[in-house]
C-alpha cells in the first residue's frame, strides 16, 4: 500500500516557542524527552490538529532527541493525527465494553451516513471518524469523544443529532 505523504506549513511561532520552553523547564535538562507529549500536544493544536513528519522531525530537533523517538510516540497514540483531519473528528472507543454496547454498528452508520469509511474525511473537510482505544468511560457505553468531550449512551438517533449540530455550528470542540 502506498503511503500518501502530506504537505504541512510549519510555523514555530514565538508564543508557540514560549510555550515549548516553558514544558521543557518542567524536566531537568538531561531529561528534555520527558516533555514529547505535553509539547506534542501544543504543537499539533498550533498546527490545525495534525503532525506531519516534518513536523515530528521539528519537535525532535527542539528536544535533542532522535526523529525515530518522536515517531514512536505518534504512531503508538491515536490522540496525535499524523494526516489532516475535518473540523469535528468523531472518535469512537472501540474496546469491548463500547463494541458490546453496539459501537461498531455505530461507527458503521456514521460512515454510511457521511459517506466515508473510517480514518477518512469527508470531501468538504467537514468531519472526520476514527476508531480509538479505550477512552474510560465504559459505564457510558457506547461512546465517543468530540474534542475535549464525551458523547455517551450513544444510539443512531444522537449520532444523527451530533451530524446535525456540528453542520448547525453549534458544538463546542474545546474547553479552553
Amino acid at each position: 500500500m502506498e503511503r500518501k505523504h502530506y504537505k504541512q506549513e510549519i510555523n514555530m511561532t514565538e508564543a508557540l516557542m514560549t510555550r515549548i520552553n516553558e514544558l521543557i523547564s518542567h524536566y531537568p535538562e538531561d531529561k528534555r524527552k520527558s516533555a514529547l507529549l505535553p509539547v506534542l500536544h501544543e504543537v499539533q493544536d498550533a498546527h490545525d490538529n495534525w503532525l506531519s513528519s516534518e513536523l515530528q522531525d521539528k519537535v525532535a530537533e527542539i528536544l535533542h532527541i532522535k526523529p525515530i523517538e518522536v515517531y514512536e510516540v505518534v504512531t503508538f497514540y491515536t490522540m496525535y493525527n499524523q494526516k489532516p483531519i475535518g473540523k469535528y473528528m468523531f472518535e469512537f472507543c472501540q474496546t469491548s465494553c463500547c463494541c458490546l454496547n453496539g459501537a461498531e454498528n455505530l461507527m458503521d452508520y456514521t460512515s454510511e451516513k457521511l459517506g466515508i469509511k473510517m480514518g477518512e474525511t469527508t470531501p468538504d473537510g467537514m468531519f472526520t471518524i476514527a476508531g480509538v482505544e479505550c477512552l474510560g468511560a465504559c459505564g457510558y457505553a457506547p461512546m465517543l469523544q468530540l474534542g475535549d468531550f464525551y458523547k455517551e449512551k450513544l444510539t443512531e438517533e444522537k449520532i444523527d443529532q451530533l451530524i446535525a449540530d456540528c453542520r448547525d455550528d453549534k458544538i463546542i470542540l474545546h474547553d479552553k
